[in-house]
């Protein structure tokens, strides 16, 4: 019995070893497919989705090419109309030029002028341009000073408002000083006046005897013939004589004038209106007229009279006492005059 079991066994055949070799090799293949089958997957996915990136910037740079176009096509449409208006302007622009050609041709010899004129207008502009920058510079400048002037009226009228009241209380006290100026003035002009009156008293004294001197208001009037011989300005012996006395009348007058009388004794030289012939020691009636009184106050002064209390001064013919030209009106206007006066 047991070697017919064992008979059975050994005619019995195993295929369960072969069918699992066979179906894990079937397994490998099918695993080896479905991984072929994921990367492909896999790339093809990764093709699809750079060819959707690569479609996507293709479909917006459509739309912009698109957007450009009809940019381009209104751009166009303009540059059409533009074309159209240039060649009518064109169109005009020739007919103007025919007609100035024509009008050119017939006046041909202006055109030097024209260009000439064209010429100056245009530098005349370039002047104006010029003047006008400079004009824009001055008036910057004018503006800076504006406001320097301004800041600094502010700082003067802060200073006036703050001296105002002080000029208030000030202008009580110069009105004041000035009345008693005033007074004072009154009193040395009197006080003046009456050392002029002793003055001239005393002259008529010395000088009675004398037809061709006299008193005229507040001058003393020495005719010039009794000083000075014809056309000259030297002093002559009769006129030293009469000019010491002068002195002498004149040194015992400033001895009582008190010392802050500011006084003066002016020499005023005239002449009569018969003009100089220029060819002598004098040009004119000028030269003469001061000369002699320059004459009178140099010997005054070798007198002894202080030479800062004389005054010379030469007027011509131009301050005449007596009108027309009589002889004797001549005589009258050819003087020397003495006034006592305050500087």
């Amino acid at each position: 019995m047991a070697l017919a079991r064992n008979r059975r066994r050994e005619r019995t055949v195993d295929y369960w070893p072969g069918f699992v070799d066979a179906l894990s090799t079937l397994l490998i293949s099918i695993m080896f497919l479905l991984t072929v089958f994921v990367v492909g997957q896999f790339i093809l996915s990764r093709e699809i989705t750079g060819r959707d990136e690569v479609l996507n910037r293709l479909n917006s740079q459509i739309n912009e090419l698109t957007q450009l176009l009809a940019l381009e096509k209104g751009s166009n449409q303009d540059l059409q109309d533009s074309v159209a208006n240039l060649q009518a302007s064109l169109a005009t622009a020739e007919g103007d030029r025919s007609r100035l050609q024509a009008l050119l041709n017939a006046g041909s010899g202006g055109q030097d002028a024209a260009q000439k004129r064209i010429g100056a207008m245009t530098q005349e502009l370039d002047e104006q341009k010029q003047v006008s920058e400079r004009a824009l510079s001055q008036v910057e400048l004018l503006n800076q000073q504006i406001a320097a002037l301004r800041s600094q009226i502010a700082a003067v009228e802060a200073a006036l408002q703050a001296s105002e009241e002080k000029d208030r209380v000030s202008q009580t006290k110069i009105a004041d000083l000035g009345s008693r100026l005033n007074v004072a003035l009154a009193a040395r002009v009197q006080e003046l006046n009456r050392y002029r009156s002793d003055f001239f008293g005393r002259l008529r004294e010395i000088l009675s005897d004398r037809e061709n001197i006299r008193i005229v208001g507040d001058r003393f009037v020495f005719q010039s013939e009794v000083l000075f011989p014809s056309g000259g300005a030297d002093l002559n012996p009769d006129g030293q004589t009469e000019m010491a006395k002068l002195a002498a009348a004149l040194l015992d007058l400033a001895k009582e004038i008190p010392p802050e009388i500011n006084w003066v004794l002016r020499v005023d030289g005239h002449t009569d209106n018969v003009p100089l012939a220029g060819t002598g020691r004098y040009r004119d009636n000028w030269e003469l007229s001061s000369e002699r009184a320059i004459s009178v106050v140099k010997f005054l002064i070798g007198q002894g009279v202080p030479a800062d209390r004389l005054v010379a001064a030469g007027f011509g013919e131009f301050q005449p006492i007596a009108p027309g030209d009589t002889p004797d009106a001549r005589a009258t206007n050819r003087r020397i005059e003495l006034k006592l006066t305050e500087k």
